[in-house]
């Protein structure tokens, strides 16, 4: 699959909103392989990066294992979450890309729920959900919704900066920004791992022209006030046999692609 991922033109930039491997080694490789090719690489950690497998032999965990990461990537040439946002000034710009790291605290609430801590008890007592419960450790933070909350008080601060109103905001994010999407989860407890309120009003508060996310597995673009919300994810082999890749490996996100119309998903 990753010899499939090709620029179309030298000057060609790359977003990846996440989940590249699950073992550092392997998601080295992949960025290194990735940068090569592309004039510039725009990375954001996806769960499964931020998991600490057990098969993995770097065990580091939370924000030592992120930090791992970002050093991972700039090794490579790849910008991430805690570098300065690029300009793309090609075609369809200019635009700046803010590639963030927000996690998910629980509350995108699955239909007939009205408190976090007991919907994310009830799914804990199924046999379906997140193995994110087990891999993904917030250390030095106390829970998980508590690492969130750090994150989403960075990125608030940085986009607050970074907003302008003659370059406006591509917004990168592995989970999506709003809870909308999540209404097309086959299992719709799901969304509790899928993202925070804390981000819904961040295409309408910020200059942002397009929205880039990945993480559940259901490629499409969908509006929201106006806004495209680019699902982008590549899934997993048994998907793609079943359902190939309807919009494409690569999404164009500049220019925009002409077909993309202005309904609301």
């Amino acid at each position: 699959m990753l010899d499939r991922i090709q620029p179309r033109t030298a000057d060609d930039w790359l977003i990846v909103a996440g989940d590249v491997a699950e073992h550092l080694a392997d998601i080295a490789r992949t960025l290194r392989v990735l940068a090569d090719r592309f004039a510039k690489v725009i990375w954001t950690p996806g769960n499964h990066e931020l998991w600490t497998h057990p098969g993995d032999p770097v065990q580091l965990r939370g924000v030592a294992r992120y930090q791992r990461l970002v050093e991972v990537c700039r090794a490579a040439g790849v910008l991430t979450p805690e570098d300065e946002y690029p300009v793309w000034t090609g075609p369809g710009g200019p635009l700046r890309i803010a590639p963030l790291f927000v996690l998910y605290d629980y509350s995108f609430l699955p239909d007939g729920a009205d408190d976090p801590a007991r919907a994310r008890a009830d799914v804990l007592a199924t046999d379906i959900y997140f193995v994110d419960e087990y891999l993904l450790d917030p250390d030095p933070y106390p829970a998980r919704e508590a690492w969130c909350a750090a994150r989403l008080t960075v990125s608030e601060q940085r986009l607050a900066q970074a907003d302008d109103p003659a370059v406006p905001l591509v917004l990168v994010n592995h989970f999506p920004l709003v809870q909308e999407p999540t209404r097309a989860l086959w299992h719709r407890h799901l969304s509790l791992w899928c993202g925070t309120v804390g981000t819904a009003d961040w295409h309408r508060r910020f200059n942002v022209a397009q929205v880039v996310y990945g993480h559940l597995h259901i490629p499409r673009v969908t509006w929201h006030d106006g806004v495209p919300h680019h699902e982008v994810s590549v899934g997993y082999p048994r998907e793609w046999r079943r359902h190939g890749h309807p919009h494409g490996l690569l999404r164009r996100i500049a220019p925009r692609e002409p077909s993309l119309s202005g309904s609301t998903g």
